[in-house]
């Protein structure tokens, strides 16, 4: 029977402002470096204007829709009580909340099972640059 290991790491990712960031390489690296094999692992992002989401990563044409259609959900200009930090303060913060903080991906064979087409992506909900802390979490099996 394999041992049950859990382990942590936390990533940092630069954006540039709004829009779909892929992280889906550092994970893949970061469970290489531990050795995971069988498990899941948690993706947390500690931010409440940007989120993480499975999206498709071939088209980006499909990203671009994402975004307007959060855009039409969420916009700017629109009246909000909360306002002090900025027009895409608040729009970032809903759209956030209707996409996720938290991702559980199984991890199958020391490789993230995701489909064909699926890759893990920051969304930057905000129009400026920021450097965003995303904490990762490993249990399972290893090598």
């Amino acid at each position: 029977m394999a041992a049950i290991m859990q382990s942590s790491h936390g990533i940092s990712v630069a954006t540039c402002g709004k829009g779909f960031y892929e992280i889906t390489g550092e994970l893949a690296a970061w469970l290489g470096s531990i050795r995971a094999r069988d498990g899941l692992l948690t993706v947390f992002i500690a931010h409440t204007s940007a989120s993480l989401t499975i999206q498709e990563n071939a088209d980006p044409a499909v990203r671009e829709d994402l975004l307007g259609a959060l855009a039409r959900f969420a916009p700017e200009g629109g009246i909000y009580a909360h306002a002090e930090e900025g027009p895409d303060d608040m729009p970032a913060h809903i759209k956030s909340m209707l996409t996720s903080v938290s991702l559980s991906i199984p991890v199958v064979a020391g490789r993230l099972a995701l489909g064909t087409w699926q890759g893990v992506f920051l969304i930057e909900h905000r129009r400026t640059a920021h450097r965003r802390r995303i904490l990762l979490t490993y249990i399972g099996s290893h090598d």
